[in-house]
């Protein structure tokens, strides 16, 4: 897995499906029986993603809606979409052919 930056963009796979509970999320891998939870800012993270694809808009959208230093959030940003990559709950795409 490359290093993702604000320059990339990320979409949840098709083998994934998301449930909200209470402002968590709660995410599963249908084709590996993996799952894997997030606390509010994680599922306002995720709900980003679904929706932009982009990092950067997704950076830009949380830096409007939460009270934190840019540096600490394109870290926690970064690391949690490089996380969910990894783990196959998300994927990177095409910077040409993204939205």
């Amino acid at each position: 897995m490359r290093t993702l930056s604000l320059a990339d963009a990320v979409a949840i796979s098709p083998d994934v499906v998301f449930r909200e509970l209470d402002g968590e999320a709660v995410l599963l891998r249908l084709d590996a029986g993996v799952y894997y939870g997030l606390d509010k800012v994680g599922t306002r993270i995720l709900e980003l993603i679904a929706e932009l694809g982009s990092l950067r808009l997704v950076f830009e959208a949380m830096q409007r809606d939460y009270d934190v230093e840019a540096a600490t959030l394109e870290t926690d940003l970064l690391r949690l979409a490089t996380e969910l990559c990894a783990n196959g709950l998300s994927v990177p795409l095409d910077p040409r052919t993204s939205p």
